[in-house]
């Protein structure tokens, strides 16, 4: 039963990723049919991300009176909801309509699971099932594109992503005692059953020793990860003059050193705690943004996108996983969720700065920009493990 609890979690992440993709995919097909500019995403992206960051600071109370695997299933029903809506959707208001239950589906399950996992498994089983959030993320475009290709419309991409969403939302549901079961085999701050315990509230968390910190340092990493993400290719086409195909190709080496490097990290936690993994990621991600201020030719701006990405990679499952160990486990929901919305916040903002940057002054400040944001989440990591350390005396 607890492996079987494991394997629905990890479908869970998985299931998180899938609809990421999409929208980026689709879109070069909708906005012509829909007769909008192709900046219009943008919009829709923004309307997401705003319901994500809405429902990751709403995830505590739904987590204590739900239990996690409720508003798991509630999470991901809601998605499918709004994948469907986006399925039979014909004008861009409609998108924007369906993209506020998108993103309100979105913030709730990765802040309750985040939260369950790390509460309850090892920082190895962060570290993979971020992992196959990845892969989640990576398979969402490929149903996309096979949809495209043979034929069948964006609109049956989104269908498809739907219906693989309904089916996990049953199987979440019949999976709902065993979430009971595995938070009553250990001690737990909140019932599985929901609604006996008082929410810790997020002003109360804002007011624990070293919670700036932390949300500083998740916001910096995630403004990292997107900013690297989004403008690497169009880096190496302006900066370092690669063609445009082969940049592409490159700027997916940057998501490949996140997804194996999450895969390695399972491993290496056996070894390294929390705070560890995260220095050593930081290092790494170091390196590599150091190795693009370099002219050292194309080759070692590849080694440098693989490098970030690597570095990347156990970060972000290694700070959630020492959520409850630093602030406890009754403001682990809390904390996490605001941790999350922090998160979602250095994703929409971070980007679109650096895109005025690169436009008013030049796309070669790309490694300047990674290095201020870098440091600035070590800085305000290493204050967090101060606080923490004084308060553990």
């Amino acid at each position: 039963m607890v492996h079987l609890l494991i394997a629905v979690i990890y479908l869970s992440f998985i299931s998180l990723g899938l609809p990421d993709g999409l929208l980026g995919a689709a879109w070069p097909s909708i906005y012509p049919q829909l007769q909008v500019p192709v900046s219009y995403a943008g919009v829709i992206s923004m309307i997401i991300a705003a319901g994500t960051i809405v429902s990751s600071l709403m995830s505590e109370r739904l987590t204590r009176k739900l239990g996690s695997g409720g508003v798991t299933a509630l999470s991901v029903a809601t998605t499918a909801v709004a994948l469907f809506g986006f399925s039979i959707s014909d004008s861009f208001v409609a998108l924007c309509l369906w993209g506020i239950p998108y993103g309100l589906g979105a913030g709730s399950v990765d802040a309750a699971l985040n939260n369950f996992v790390a509460l309850h498994y090892s920082s190895r089983h962060m570290s993979w099932l971020h992992c196959f959030w990845g892969v989640g993320c990576s398979a969402g475009p490929y149903i996309m594109a096979w949809c495209l290709t043979g034929g069948m419309g964006w609109n049956m991409g989104y269908r498809i992503v739907c219906l693989l969403q309904i089916v996990l939302t049953a199987i979440l549901i019949f999976s709902l005692p065993l979430w009971k079961q595995k938070a009553a085999s250990q001690t737990d701050t909140y019932s599985e059953s929901g609604g006996e315990t008082k929410p810790f509230g997020l002003l109360r968390a804002l007011k624990l020793p070293g919670v700036i910190h932390v949300l500083l340092a998740f916001f910096c990493y995630s403004a990292i990860e997107q900013t690297a993400g989004l403008w690497a290719a169009s880096y190496m086409v302006l900066a370092r003059g690669v063609s445009a195909q082969e940049a592409a190709n490159w700027a997916s080496l940057f998501y490949l050193g996140i997804t194996v490097g999450r895969f390695l990290s399972g491993f290496i936690t056996t070894q390294l705690n929390d705070r560890q993994m995260i220095r050593l990621g930081q290092v790494i991600c170091l390196v590599g943004v150091l190795l693009l201020f370099l002219p050292l030719g194309h080759t070692a701006a590849l080694t440098a996108l693989l490098l970030i990405g690597l570095g990347c990679a156990p970060i972000y499952p290694s700070f959630i996983h020492a959520t409850p160990g630093n602030f406890g486990k009754e403001a682990s929901p809390a904390v996490i969720g605001l941790q999350m919305a922090c998160a979602y916040v250095g994703t929409c903002l971070m980007p679109p700065v650096f895109g005025l940057l690169a436009d008013f002054i030049s796309i070669q400040l790309l490694p300047v920009f990674l290095l201020v944001l870098l440091v600035l989440m070590i800085l305000t990591a290493e204050g967090l493990n101060r606080r923490t350390a004084q308060q553990q005396k």
